[in-house]
C-alpha cells in the first residue's frame, strides 16, 4: 500500500474515534468548563486539518467523517450548556437577548426572564411539593420562612399592583420577566398569563394558587447561567426522582434524594435574582449582588448568607442530628412595614433589628455655643456600618432612607426642621438617599420602571462608606437655651403616597423605621447678634 495513503488511513483511524469518545464523554460526565473548551478547540483543529485529505480517502471514510461532524456539533452544544454548581464563573450578562445562552438548544424558554430548566422544558406542577409538606420534617426552618418576605414574594400587595400596571402598559411583554423571581415555580410550570398577572390577589389565590420563593424553588436549583434576571436552572427531578440541592455534604433524607451544591453556599446563588437588568433598555434597575461584589465584604468571604441566613444551633430536620450551625431561613431584610401589614410580627421585628444594625448617624464638630440671631450650620454624618451593599438597596421606585433633622429650644419650641413627611412623601429638599430612574427624555419615573432607560442619580451609601451633609438654620434672637439638636436616620420601603396610588387611599399604613438617632444639647451664647440685611445663608 502507498505509504502516504497508509498514513492517511492511520490518521483517520485515530481522529475519528478520538472525536467520538470525547463527544460522548462530555455529554454524559461532569467535565470542568476549562477542559471542555480545550477539548472542543482541539477537535475543531483536528477536523479542520482533516478536511483537505477527504478527497484522497475512500467513500466509507468520508461518510464516517460526516457523522463525526455531527458529533462535533453535539460537542459544541454540550460545551455551551449552563455550568454546574461547582464551577461558576463571574460573568455579568447585561443584555439577556444577546447572551450566549441563546445559542443553547432551546434558548431562553421563558424570555425575557432568564430562568431555565433541565432540557429547556416546561415543568410539571406535580414535580413540586407545597412548602407545608417540607414543614412536616423541617419544622423550625418552615416556621422561619413563613415569616419572611420570601414566602410573600408572589402575594405582596405592592408588587402585585406594580405587576398589574406593568403587564397592561407593556401589553404583556414583561409578564414572565417579573414573575420569574417572585414565583419561579409558577413561571417554569407555564402557569403565568397576562390575565393572572392582572388579577387581584384574592382571585389568583382562589383560582390559580402559586407559591412565592419557597423551599422547592431554592432547593431545586441545580446551576446558574448568569448573574441577573433569574438566570437559574430548575431541576426538580435531576436523578429521575425528587432531588434537593443544598449546602450539606452529609445530608440524608428518606423522602427525597439530596445533592451537595457549592452554589448554595455562595452569594452568586442570590445574585441570579438580586441583580435586575431592564430586559429591553438594559439599564441596571437593581444591583444588590454587584454592590456586594465590589465591596470589602466579598473580599473577606462575608456572603449574603452570612447576614441574611445566619446559623443557629439545632436541627435542620426533626429526625436529623443536632448541629452546631443550621442556616436560618428568616431572610431578614428591610421590609418591616409589609411583614407587619401581613401579620408576620416576628419577621417584622427582625427586619427592624437588621435596619438598626445597618446605619449610624452622628454630629460632626458641633460648635461650643450657638449665637442667637445668627445662622448656624450643623454637619451630620451617616455611615453604612452593617450592610454589605448600598444603603438602601433594592427596587428604585420605593426604597428610601433619609435624615429628619430638628432643632428645639429649652421651651420645646421647634426652631427648624427638615425631613418631615408632607403629602405622603418626604418634604422637598430632604437629605435622602435613593436612586432615581428616568425615561429616554430624562423625565424622572416614580412608578413606571418599565419605561426606564437611564439612572438619573444615585446617592446611596456604599458598604463601609459615609455621607456628610450640612443643615443651616437661623436661630431666633428670642430662643431660650440650650438648644436640642436631633437627627433621625429613617427608612421606608416605599412612601405613603406610592402605596395610596397603587392600592387606594389608606389601604396600607406605611410604617417608618427609625434606623438610628442622635441627640445633643448645645448652649446659647449670652450675646445676641441681630442678622443684618447683608447676612448670607451658608
Amino acid at each position: 500500500m502507498n505509504p502516504s495513503k497508509s498514513a492517511l488511513h492511520l490518521l483517520s483511524a485515530l481522529i475519528i474515534p478520538w472525536t467520538m469518545c470525547t463527544s460522548f464523554y462530555m455529554a454524559f460526565f461532569n467535565v470542568p468548563e476549562g477542559l471542555k473548551l480545550a477539548i472542543v478547540d482541539l477537535n475543531i483543529s483536528l477536523a479542520t486539518l482533516f478536511i483537505p485529505f477527504l478527497l484522497l480517502i475512500r467513500p466509507f471514510v468520508r461518510r464516517l467523517f460526516c457523522f463525526v461532524v455531527c458529533l462535533l456539533t453535539v460537542t459544541l452544544v454540550v460545551a455551551d450548556e449552563p455550568s454546574g454548581n461547582d464551577n461558576q464563573s463571574n460573568e455579568k450578562w447585561l443584555e439577556p437577548a444577546r447572551s450566549r445562552l441563546m445559542h443553547v438548544n432551546g434558548g431562553m424558554p421563558f424570555f425575557p426572564h432568564r430562568a431555565n430548566t433541565t432540557g429547556n422544558l416546561v415543568l410539571n406542577v406535580k414535580d413540586f411539593d407545597n412548602a407545608q409538606v417540607c414543614g412536616a420534617c423541617h419544622t423550625e426552618i418552615y416556621k422561619q420562612w413563613r415569616s419572611s418576605m420570601m414566602s410573600q414574594a408572589w402575594d405582596e400587595p405592592i408588587y402585585r399592583a406594580l405587576l398589574k400596571r406593568a403587564s397592561s402598559a407593556t401589553e404583556g411583554k414583561v409578564d414572565t420577566f417579573c414573575t420569574g423571581c417572585h414565583t419561579p415555580i409558577g413561571l417554569t410550570t407555564g402557569q403565568i398569563t397576562s390575565d393572572i398577572n392582572r388579577s387581584s390577589i384574592e382571585d389568583s389565590a382562589k383560582n390559580h394558587p402559586m407559591p412565592g420563593v419557597d423551599c422547592e424553588t431554592c432547593h431545586n436549583i441545580s446551576a446558574r447561567t448568569g448573574l441577573d434576571n433569574g438566570a437559574y436552572v430548575m431541576s426538580p427531578r435531576a436523578h429521575g426522582k425528587p432531588t434537593k440541592f443544598g449546602p450539606r455534604k452529609d445530608a440524608v433524607s428518606p423522602y427525597h434524594d439530596t445533592v451537595y451544591s457549592a452554589l448554595h453556599t455562595r452569594s452568586d446563588f442570590c445574585g441570579t435574582c438580586h441583580n435586575v437588568t431592564h430586559p429591553f433598555s438594559s439599564v441596571a434597575v437593581e444591583r444588590t449582588y454587584d454592590e456586594w461584589q465590589e465591596s470589602t465584604y466579598s473580599l473577606n468571604d462575608v456572603t449574603c448568607q452570612s447576614c441574611h441566613m445566619p446559623g443557629f444551633k439545632g436541627k435542620a430536620a426533626i429526625m436529623g442530628p443536632d448541629r452546631e450551625e443550621v442556616a436560618s431561613h428568616w431572610f431578614s431584610g428591610a421590609n418591616a412595614m409589609m411583614l407587619k401589614h401581613l401579620g408576620q410580627e416576628e419577621g417584622s421585628q427582625r427586619a427592624r433589628d437588621m435596619l438598626g444594625r445597618a446605619g449610624e448617624i452622628t454630629f460632626q464638630q458641633l460648635p461650643a455655643v450657638i449665637i442667637p440671631g445668627q445662622y448656624t450650620s450643623i454637619a451630620v454624618k451617616v455611615t453604612n456600618v452593617g450592610a454589605g451593599h448600598k444603603l438602601p438597596t433594592g427596587f428604585p421606585e420605593g426604597r428610601e432612607m433619609w435624615i429628619d433633622f430638628r432643632v428645639q429650644d429649652a421651651n420645646g419650641r421647634e426652631l427648624y426642621r427638615l425631613g418631615s413627611i408632607k403629602d405622603g412623601k418626604t418634604e422637598d429638599n430632604t437629605r435622602n438617599f435613593k436612586v432615581h430612574i428616568g425615561d429616554k427624555d430624562g423625565n424622572p419615573l416614580d412608578v413606571e420602571v418599565w419605561n426606564a432607560t437611564q439612572i438619573l442619580s444615585d446617592n446611596r451609601i456604599l458598604p463601609k462608606g459615609y455621607d456628610v451633609g450640612e443643615f443651616s438654620f437661623l436661630v431666633p434672637a428670642d430662643a431660650v437655651g440650650p438648644l436640642t439638636l436631633t437627627a433621625d436616620l429613617n427608612y421606608w420601603p416605599f412612601s405613603q403616597k406610592l402605596a395610596d396610588y397603587l392600592l387606594g387611599k389608606d389601604k396600607v399604613q406605611v410604617e417608618i423605621t427609625r434606623m438610628a438617632n442622635v441627640t445633643q444639647s448645645v448652649p446659647l451664647a449670652t450675646t445676641v447678634s441681630v442678622v443684618g440685611s447683608d447676612t448670607r445663608h451658608f
